[in-house]
C-alpha cells in the first residue's frame, strides 16, 4: 500500500519523535515502511546535507541553499523514494519539499514559484499524500533544540542559529501553506504530550489508509 507521509515543522516542533513513533506503529500493523529524511536518505544527499548543515558555512548565499536542497532531493525522490512507492511500500520522510518553501521561500524571500519549479523538476511532480505539521513558538521550539543538542541527542546546524525573525517567517509560511490545502495538510500543537499527538497522527493516517488514494 503505497503512500507517501511527511512530517514537517520549526526546528525543536518533535517531528522526528514522532516520525519513528509513527514508523513503529505502522511496521507493528504489517505494513511495510520505509523511514527515510531530507536533506539525506542517500549517500550523496548524505553528503550534501553535510555541506549545507555545517555552522562553518556562513557565506552559503540562499540560492546556492536551495540547489543544494534540491539536489539531495533529487537524488532521494529518484534513488529511495519512487522505487520504494513502486514496491508498494509506505514512505515516512523527515522533511520534504514543503521544508523548502517556508525555509528558503517564506524565511530567506526566495521567488515561490521559481522555487516551486525548481522543486518540481527535482521531485518529478511527486508531493506527499499526507503532510503533518507540527506547530510551536519559535523561541519555545529553539529552547527545546538547544537544550537536546547540549545533551547530545540532537545537532545544532547552520540553519538553526539564523535569526528569531528568520525563524518566525519560516512559521508563517508553513502556517500559510497549510491553510491553502487543509485536504492535505494535518497541523497539530506541537506543545501537546508526546502521546496526544501521535494518537492525533495515527487517527489520520489510519483514515488516508482506508482511503489509499495512491493506489
Amino acid at each position: 500500500m503505497s503512500l507517501l507521509i511527511t512530517l514537517e515543522g520549526p526546528d525543536g516542533s518533535g517531528k522526528s519523535t514522532q516520525i519513528q513513533l509513527l514508523y513503529r506503529c505502522l511496521e507493528e500493523q504489517g505494513h511495510s515502511v520505509l523511514l527515510s529524511r531530507e536533506p539525506g536518505g542517500t549517500p550523496i544527499g548524505e553528503q550534501i546535507r553535510a555541506v549545507l548543515h555545517d555552522v562553518r558555512n556562513t557565506a552559503m548565499l540562499p540560492n546556492t541553499e536551495i540547489l543544494l536542497y534540491s539536489a539531495s532531493r533529487a537524488q532521494h525522490v529518484g534513488q529511495v523514494i519512487r522505487p520504494a512507492l513502486e514496491r508498494g511500500e509506505m514512505v515516512l520522510c523527515d522533511r520534504y519539499a514543503e521544508s523548502t518553501m517556508a525555509y528558503q521561500g517564506w524565511g530567506h524571500g526566495l521567488d515561490i514559484e521559481l522555487l516551486r519549479t525548481i522543486t518540481v523538476f527535482a521531485t518529478g511532480g511527486l508531493r506527499p499524500d499526507l503532510i503533518i505539521y507540527l506547530d510551536i513558538n519559535v523561541v519555545e521550539g529553539l529552547r527545546r533544540k538547544l537544550d537536546a543538542f547540549e545533551s547530545g541527542t540532537a545537532e545544532w546546524n547552520r540553519m538553526d542559529q539564523k535569526a528569531q525573525a528568520f525563524h518566525e517567517r519560516v512559521r508563517r509560511g508553513y502556517l500559510m501553506m497549510a491553510s491553502q490545502e487543509p485536504e492535505k495538510w494535518l497541523v497539530l500543537d506541537g506543545t501537546r504530550s508526546i502521546a496526544d499527538i501521535h494518537q492525533k497522527i495515527v487517527d489520520r493516517v489510519r483514515l488516508l489508509l482506508a482511503g489509499n488514494r495512491r493506489d
